[in-house]
Formats: structure tokens, sequence, C-alpha cells
């Protein structure tokens, strides 16, 4: 079901950004396949887990990007492929988490949230609202850069 809303959500950024340049058509940068990308907030407190070194995994099907993203716990709840104020709207699809076990360099091993997050644009910020625990939603610009094909045997 979330894959399903993910997908819907990038169709809808494809759509909407289509609708504003009807002489150009909108599809990804790269061809279809797997990528390790940066994934950068504004935010310290919203970033990718150490383990994986500010990366996580692009996918590109059909056109289409999904980035997954293991995140530092289990303190970020929700997000929302836009503003705060319109992830607290009726009918607002939000992006459920993951729960990904992830091995530190020690040997400790933890389960912490990742997410499957619909990528609109690359090299260029983007919102994505945020809730934690607390209940409270937070407005965040990220950026999703620097893509380096990943061969199967390399995918987190």
């Amino acid at each position: 079901m979330k894959h399903l809303i993910s997908w819907i959500l990038a169709l809808l950024c494809v759509f909407f950004a289509a609708a504003g340049c009807c002489e150009e058509t909108v599809s990804a940068p790269l061809p279809d396949g797997v990528y390790s990308v940066k994934f950068s907030t504004d935010s310290s407190m919203f970033r990718v887990n150490e383990a994986y070194a500010g990366r996580g995994t692009l996918t590109i099907e059909n056109g289409l990007m999904t980035l997954h993203v293991t995140l530092g716990s289990k303190k970020i709840v929700l997000l929302f492929l836009g503003l705060a104020e319109d992830a607290v709207k009726e009918g607002a699809l939000w992006l459920e988490p993951t729960l990904d076990a992830v091995t530190y360099s020690d040997g400790y091993t933890e389960e912490v949230y990742g997410f499957d997050i619909p990528v609109p644009v690359l090299e260029e910020e983007f919102d994505l609202a945020l809730v934690g625990t607390k209940g409270k939603w937070y407005d965040h610009k990220v950026v999703v850069s620097d893509p380096i094909p990943v061969d199967e045997s390399e995918k987190q």
C-alpha cells in the first residue's frame, strides 16, 4: 500500500511539473536503475543514519524516482511530500516508515525507521514535512544529489 501511495505522489509531482511547462516533457534525468545518492536536509535532527554516510538508495523505474533513506532513530513517524500546512489537511497522503535494521561498524545492530520518498527533482531543493513522536509537523527543505550507479550486489 505505501509503495502505491509513493507512486501516486510521484505521478502527481510529474503531472504538476509538466502542467507548468507545456512544451517540455518531464522525466527522470537518469536512465531506469538503482543509484546511491546524497540526501541533504536543512536540519541536523533530520538526517540519514550515520552508518550510511549521508546516502540513500534512489530507484528509477519507468522514469519515476523513489528514494529509500534510513534515518537515525524511530522519532520521525511520518513524512509528507510538501508543506506542513498541507500535511494536516483532510486527504493528505502521508509516507509511512519502514523498519530498517542497521549494523554499525562496531557490530552493534538496531532497528530504526526508513522511508520511501517520491523524488520530484534531483539536485534542487524540494519541500518535505515531517511529524515526530510529539505530533507536531515541521517543514524542511531536502536535496537529493550526486547519483552514483549501484550494482545489484551493493544495494542497501
